[in-house]
């Protein structure tokens, strides 16, 4: 599984909530590569610098990492009632990979998101988006189930966990699915 944040802010909320997802997952013996985008930066996309230097290589090492792994979680934190711009550009980016090597990037594996805000409508609006982006634009499968964790500056406890039993119970059924839903790709 490939877990990472839509965010590379220190003490990032959906940070936070990606490093629950991997550990989650991990504790139920799923190979877990938590990332931060942060190692691997991206240009803005721009259709002229594609054409003079292509896909940078921090994409395709990106990519590298999506096509070893048969589920992929994304914390999107919520800029303006959407995706980040980190978020989106780095999907730009992956989807203009052309090579064959990297080809069911999107469709050869089952996406979970989440979100961590806080307000109290915990990140959705950018969840609606990020289903779009995925669903719609690259033809992702992307599970129905995803957690929305409101008031996120005080939702985790010490130990990292969701002191709140609502999205607790969300991020459950959302680990559970993933895992179910990844084995159907191996």
């Amino acid at each position: 599984m490939l877990v990472f944040s839509g965010s590379t802010r220190g003490g990032s909320y959906n940070g936070r909530l990606a490093a629950l997802m991997a550990r989650e997952l991990a504790l139920r013996d799923a190979e877990v590569r938590l990332v931060s985008l942060a190692d691997y930066p991206m240009p803005l996309y721009d259709g002229d610098l594609e054409r003079e230097r292509g896909v940078p290589e921090p994409t395709l090492k990106l990519a590298d990492l999506m096509m070893a792994s048969h589920g992929v979680f994304i914390a999107s934190p919520e800029y303006n009632q959407s995706v980040t711009p980190l978020l989106k550009n780095t999907i730009d980016w992956l989807s203009r990979i052309r090579d064959d090597r990297y080809r069911g990037l999107w469709k050869d594996r089952v996406f979970a998101i989440g979100a961590a805000s806080p307000g109290h409508f915990a990140g959705i609006r950018s969840l609606m988006h990020l289903r779009l982006i995925l669903e719609n634009a690259l033809g992702a499968r992307v599970l129905t189930q995803q957690v929305a964790v409101p008031y996120a500056d005080k939702a985790f406890d010490e130990r990292g966990n969701l002191a709140n039993d609502k999205a607790a119970a969300q991020l459950e059924r959302v680990f559970t699915a993933l895992i179910d839903e990844a084995a159907r790709f191996t």
